[in-house]
């Protein structure tokens, strides 16, 4: 089957600021819709923590593979997220999900996902998710404890020009209580669903 005999489906794009809870809301739809949703696993440079599979949490390839995917135009989008720390969607990934007929949900940091929302504006609906406020994000990510200091300074600081990309998308949906945000992301699926 050529890449063109492919039909196109739809993405669904989770984008939030590290801390914001994108992850959190990714899972529950997957697990909500498990007959409809497929999950885009990314590449990436950085290595696996413990406990993440290589074709289930990420692609984990080397620096090397990763630049030679972008000289060859693998990639419908990449961005190195931290130095030396790259990620990125596969065409190959999509068009894979796709064959399936499946309704693809990505998991993406904020400029990774609006390179996607641009290369498929028709097929995607891009969620921003927001927290209730930047001081509540920026304590999340200490609360987390898995990184040095000069690490978590790098987050917090990226974290807050994401914050100001929200309005780039397509929806927000804040994250202050939990139970109330999964409700809400679970009826914005139903109604993307249901476009024909």
């Amino acid at each position: 089957m050529s890449s063109n005999s492919i039909s196109k489906g739809r993405l669904l794009i989770i984008t939030a600021p590290s801390g914001a809870g994108k992850t959190t809301v990714v899972h529950h739809l997957l697990r909500e819709f498990d007959q409809q949703l497929a999950f885009s696993v990314s590449a990436t440079t950085r290595p696996p923590r413990p406990g993440e599979i290589d074709g289930v949490d990420y692609y984990f390839i080397t620096p090397e593979e990763f630049d030679a995917a972008i000289a060859q135009d693998q990639f419908a989008e990449w961005e190195e997220v931290y130095a030396g720390r790259k990620y990125g969607t596969l065409k190959s990934e999509i068009k894979r999900l796709w064959s399936m007929g499946q309704t693809i949900v990505f998991d993406l940091e904020v400029v990774g996902a609006t390179k996607l929302k641009k290369m498929y504006p028709e097929e995607s609906l891009a969620v921003f998710v927001q927290p209730p406020s930047s001081d509540i994000l920026f304590e999340r990510l200490r609360n987390r404890a898995t990184e040095d200091a000069e690490s978590l300074n790098a987050r917090i600081e990226r974290a807050s020009l994401e914050l100001s990309y929200a309005n780039s998308f397509d929806l927000i949906l804040v994250n202050d209580e939990l139970e109330n945000t999964l409700q809400d992301a679970r009826q914005i699926v139903l109604d993307f669903l249901s476009l024909n």
